[in-house]
């Protein structure tokens, strides 16, 4: 799978280096699991379709009533149609620089307890933003000597709308966008545990090649990623089942598993009985 370098691919090579850059996505099929290396802080201002966004730690599905902002990295994208025949929603690209220049000039700490820290933000859609994202839309129609100024002002513009809306979670957030040290390799492992990701989709997030992570896997496991990892959803799967709320036809899927058949065969080698005994 190719991996997506986001929003260089958009930037149609005007600029070498942009502070802000909007860009229209749309599209008339499903995608499913894009590899994307976002090289940007990003709003994704959903308008019609459902998101879902797997980042190293964490996930999060929204649908046209709501947005999202996005810590820049890497992250697997599913974009999905709706009842509508097009998916579509307006990106606003920010530099780590023009964030630090907004908290600076406007004096915003962010001060908050040190709590993990989540690489999104959810926005719920109101008329305000909609009427944000129309006169985003009259601006790349402007000449390009006005465009960059009447971009920052926009980027001010939302970004201090939010806050006011938000208030400090929303101050937080924003500080938790400048550059500090990543997820460490066991975190993002153990936090997938329970998503039906494939290796090579965790390794994306782990910024490795497969190869290369499976070599950290052992030095770290002492197991083989497959067989480790397998065995962990097998037992969170067991655990489920114990509850009796969910069958093994409403969770195979949730842990990887293509069919019930190869979910309840890898079941009944690992506990000795089928889920259906459970």
């Amino acid at each position: 799978m190719l991996i997506e370098n986001i929003p260089e691919i958009y930037n149609k090579g005007n600029k070498a280096e942009q502070e802000l850059l909007v860009y229209d996505f749309k599209m008339s099929h499903n995608i499913v699991k894009s590899k994307v290396n976002l090289g940007m802080n990003m709003f994704s201002f959903l308008q019609v379709g459902k998101k879902k966004v797997h980042f190293a730690d964490a996930s999060v599905a929204v649908n046209k009533q709501q947005s999202l902002l996005i810590k820049k990295g890497n992250c697997l994208w599913t974009e999905l149609l709706d009842t509508e025949d097009i998916y579509y929603c307006k990106l606003l690209f920010f530099s780590e620089k023009k964030l630090m220049d907004f908290l600076k000039k406007h004096k915003i700490n962010g001060q908050s307890k040190k709590d993990s820290e989540v690489p999104y933000f959810i926005i719920k859609n109101d008329t305000y933003i909609t009427s944000y994202l129309n006169s985003l839309s009259t601006i790349n129609s402007s000449a390009s000597i006005f465009t960059d100024n009447l971009l920052s002002l926009k980027f001010e513009e939302i970004m201090l709308y939010l806050i006011n809306k938000y208030g400090n979670k929303f101050e937080v957030y924003l500080h938790s966008l400048i550059s500090k040290e990543t997820s460490s390799f066991k975190n993002i492992i153990e936090n997938n545990i329970s998503s039906n990701l494939k290796l090579e989709e965790i390794a994306f997030l782990c910024n490795m090649s497969l190869s290369t992570f499976k070599r950290h896997f052992m030095a770290e496991y002492k197991e083989t990623p497959g067989k480790w990892i397998q065995d962990k959803r097998l037992k969170k799967a067991k655990e489920i089942l114990k509850q009796g709320n969910l069958k093994s036809s409403d969770i195979y899927a949730t842990f990887g598993y293509k069919n019930l058949s190869n979910f309840s065969i890898a079941f009944k080698n690992k506990f000795g009985i089928s889920p259906r005994e459970i």
